[in-house]
């Protein structure tokens, strides 16, 4: 049994490597699901696991402690269990910080070469957080060339991500998002922050911030204007904000969503033109963590 650290992982991890990994994953057997909250006044402890047949079984267990901070001690921490799938023994420790990093992102990567022109050579980043530090990594090695800006509610966290990459900030969203051929919203928005009148064809939208039931990053118009798809549609429909909620009202229908990775990786579902515009949930999942766990432990077996 191996206990792995983000140090461990530290330059031996490649996003086009975990991109086909988690492809090579939607390949085979529909994960088995489950998640478990339990709270004690403001704290919490997720846990989610995944099973699927021939990858194994993974649970991520993590506490969020808004109190820590305070403490000089980090408010979410937590770890991955990794086991294996003919035998249920305990294959791996790994630290869930670094898990979700790179599934998060990895995630987003793969909808991406699934459904964004092949040309797109502009991205635009809403957010200055530490998943937006994992994007410009992600499509710099799925889309090279490709030219980032940043934008954020507070500036001078854009600046701050723009001169630590080298990258360009937006002033202004209205005007940034027409410009982009990628627009990727990673904030903790509750209400839209992207609006479908500034969104114009042949563009992909990938949504990744909203993660509870009363979270979105994009507006109605977006939605219809899209075609809309998403990772998992077992861990997004009814479970998070940004479909949960245009759903309940009638804004769409469930029948706009238009496949997952399951359907866009076999090719029964993707962009059919160059003018459409595409829209990806980022949801994430213990089944995407199993994955991504899966080609951590495979890429630190590699010498």
């Amino acid at each position: 049994m191996r206990v792995i650290t983000a140090a461990d992982a530290e330059g031996r991890l490649d996003w086009l490597a975990l991109s086909d990994a988690l492809a090579e994953g939607h390949l085979g057997a529909k994960a088995e699901l489950g998640d478990q909250f339990l709270t004690r006044g403001g704290d919490t402890l997720l846990s989610r696991a995944a099973w699927i047949d021939g990858q194994g079984v993974a649970v991520k267990s993590v506490t969020v402690l808004p109190g820590n901070p305070a403490q000089g001690l980090p408010s979410v921490n937590g770890a991955m269990l990794l086991f294996e799938d003919r035998t249920g023994q305990l294959e791996a420790v790994i630290d869930s910080e670094l898990v979700t990093k790179w599934k998060t992102a990895g995630d987003s990567l793969l909808g991406a070469r699934l459904l964004a022109r092949k040309d797109a050579g502009r991205l635009l980043i809403v957010g200055a957080g530490a998943v937006a530090r994992s994007l410009v990594a992600a499509y710099r090695a799925g889309f090279p060339g490709i030219a980032v800006t940043i934008w954020n509610r507070s500036e001078d966290k854009a600046w701050a991500l723009a001169d630590e990459f080298g990258l360009e900030p937006a002033g202004d969203l209205a005007t940034a998002v027409p410009r982009a051929d990628i627009v990727a919203c990673c904030t903790m928005a509750r209400t839209p922050v992207l609006r479908g009148e500034w969104l114009r064809p042949g563009q992909h939208v990938d949504l990744i911030g909203a993660f509870t039931a009363d979270m979105r990053e994009a507006d109605d118009a977006a939605l219809r204007r899209a075609r809309i798809f998403v990772d998992s549609r077992d861990t997004t429909l009814d479970h998070i904000g940004e479909l949960k909620i245009p759903l309940a009202e009638g804004a769409i229908g469930r029948a706009d969503v238009l496949g997952d990775l399951y359907d866009l990786v076999a090719g029964g579902a993707g962009r059919e033109s160059d003018t459409e515009i595409t829209l990806f949930k980022n949801g994430g999942g213990a089944h995407l963590d199993l994955m991504t766990g899966r080609y951590i432990l495979s890429a630190l077996a590699t010498p």
